[in-house]
């Protein structure tokens, strides 16, 4: 059992770890799409703000990372 916690906290170290990077690479003077470019909905100002480059709707972003993971999957 103290195995897999410290295996938790492991995986939810490298969770933070990848996100902090993730916020820092971010390029805040990129340009949004106005339109998702997978289902074509309009993209809300708000994630085009939150998220500076986006090029798809929140739905359609999840599915493509879900896509990822299962690939990457063993």
């Amino acid at each position: 059992m103290p195995g897999e916690i410290i295996d938790q906290a492991s995986a939810l170290e490298d969770m933070y770890r990848d996100h902090a990077i993730q916020a820092h690479r971010l390029n805040r003077g990129a340009v949004s799409a106005t339109h998702c470019e997978e289902c074509d909905d309009e993209l809300p100002e708000a994630r085009r703000k939150a998220n500076p480059g986006c090029t798809m709707c929140v739905e359609c972003q999840l599915e493509k990372e879900k896509r990822r993971k299962h690939v990457i999957s063993y």
